[in-house]
């Protein structure tokens, strides 16, 4: 019996990792002879650098400069091939800034080009970034700096950080970017399609959670449309209206247009980076996880992903979450089986995270006890 165990993590509660062992656990308690093939995974978003680092690589940390401005110490990883996995997040991410002092007017990417130095000075030469979570509006402005590209004003003077500067931006020079970039191929998790500017754009869409009042937001747009503009005369790189550009408060932008990066769906970067297509070939069962499923996991969650990835190779998956939201069901049409929920009845918040591994272990106890009743053991 070969059983792939393909979990995201479950928020707050356990990573992606310890969801995996707890599902192995529960299941080696019916099938002990099992063949259990454990491959963490995300979706490009939180949680990435902690599953890659766990099917095949080892968790840095590099104090870098925080969204603010702050020194914070950001985690990233660096794979058993030299690939280097980064999580915009962990250097410039909304969850490092209280909600009283979150400004997207200032805040900077600047933490994020030093991430991806700290990856040059390892070695790496390709990088996968995710960009989710972010606190910044400043279309990687920040990032391209700390990578020693120069944004001036008419004046010739250096920007300060934030979205709001782009306003002034009257040119760029490349000139002093690190030399090792030209050899170095950057892939950006990305799943949302907001292009860097207008009403659907990075400002206008994601400022107000980032503390941007309207004004704010249509201010910053308005820089946006001066940095895209710039960067069309400058570099030759039209991003103004491009799909998933405005991912990050347009970091995406600005690692396409100063690293060549391309955009690939977020779950389908892990995936191949984690081998789950190898784990899959001859596999009899698939279970996958994530905190939440509902309606929202239809829009490139692992779990989907995982499951997509399993019909294609006739293989059937189960699926277990903390708790089944609404339009759950939905999830069926899309390569999952079966779906449970953990909690075996009435529990606090504290209680189901305290609890979750323990739950994950007996859930799936049940589910190999109804398995191997309805199909017997296999060879």
């Amino acid at each position: 019996m070969i059983v792939v165990i393909a979990p995201d993590s479950f928020k707050e509660c356990a990573t992606a990792a310890q969801v995996a062992g707890a599902i192995a656990a529960g299941w080696l308690r019916v099938d002990p002879g099992a063949e259990l093939r454990l491959v963490p995974v995300a979706d490009g978003g939180e949680g990435t650098v902690e599953a890659l680092a766990a099917a095949r690589g080892q968790l840095r940390g590099t104090e870098v400069t925080g969204p603010m401005g702050e020194p914070v110490t950001a985690r990233w990883a660096l794979l058993d091939d030299g690939v280097a996995v980064i999580e915009m997040a962990e250097a410039a991410g909304l969850h490092l800034v209280a909600p009283q002092h979150r400004d997207p007017m200032t805040a900077t990417t600047r933490g994020v080009g030093e991430l991806i130095r700290a990856g040059l000075d390892a070695g790496a030469r390709r990088f996968i970034v995710g960009v989710g979570g972010s606190a910044t509006n400043d279309g990687g402005a920040g990032m391209a700096q700390a990578l020693g590209a120069s944004l001036r004003d008419a004046e010739g003077r250096e920007l300060g950080s934030g979205g709001a500067a782009l306003a002034s931006l009257a040119e760029f020079d490349v000139s002093g970017l690190d030399a090792r970039l030209s050899e170095c191929a950057f892939f950006v998790a990305c799943d949302v399609d907001n292009p860097l500017c207008g009403p659907e754009g990075a400002s206008q869409v994601y400022g107000p959670q980032k503390g941007a009042s309207p004004a704010q937001a249509a201010e910053l747009d308005a820089a946006l449309a001066r940095y895209a503009a710039a960067l069309r005369a400058g570099l030759g790189v039209d991003l103004r209206d491009t799909p998933g550009a405005g991912a990050a408060g347009g970091l995406a932008a600005g690692l396409m247009a100063f690293l060549g990066a391309q955009l690939k769906p977020g779950f389908d970067l892990v995936a191949e980076q984690a081998g789950l297509a190898a784990a899959l070939e001859g596999a009899h069962l698939v279970i996958t996880g994530e905190g939440s499923m509902d309606g929202q996991s239809l829009r490139g969650k692992a779990p989907v992903g995982v499951a997509r990835m399993a019909r294609e190779r006739g293989v059937p998956c189960i699926a277990l979450a903390g708790r089944l939201g609404a339009d759950y069901r939905a999830v069926y049409g899309l390569g999952i089986t079966a779906a449970f929920a953990l909690v075996p009845g009435p529990a606090s918040r504290e209680e189901s995270i305290e609890n979750t591994l323990d739950w994950l272990a007996d859930r799936t106890e049940a589910i190999a006890r109804i398995w191997m009743a309805a199909s017997g053991p296999r060879a």
